[in-house]
């Protein structure tokens, strides 16, 4: 659904008027995320009450508007100071469907720069 490979996620912490569309997203990832709408990457925004996201992003000739309302329940939301979070594919997965974007039971990501 989405694209991927180097593809990276950004999540808005704060609360969207969900009224945007395509422009007014776009220019929010301008001026409020401090982000090239053109990149590829993929934003995402929700609104006040939790209930809808929307997910903008550049495809090769256009840009691509995603949307899911709840009809029950809300989303977990990641809370920062800042205006912006960057996540893998598979935490935006996890937000998508209802879970906490940080699992305390998933197995901790190491980084080794020598085989030995």
């Amino acid at each position: 659904m989405f694209p991927s490979g180097g593809v990276r996620v950004y999540i808005a912490v704060g609360n969207t008027d969900m009224r945007k569309s395509i422009d007014g997203l776009s220019i929010a990832v301008t001026q409020l995320l401090d982000h090239d709408p053109f990149s590829g990457h993929l934003f995402a925004f929700s609104n006040r009450r939790r209930t809808m996201v929307k997910i903008l992003y550049w495809d090769r000739n256009g840009f691509c508007l995603w949307q899911k309302r709840l009809e029950k329940d809300r989303f977990r939301w990641p809370a920062s100071h800042h205006g912006v979070v960057e996540m893998e594919h598979r935490e935006l997965q996890w937000l998508l469907d209802g879970l906490e974007v940080h699992q305390r039971q998933a197995h901790e990501r190491l980084h080794y720069a020598n085989v030995f």
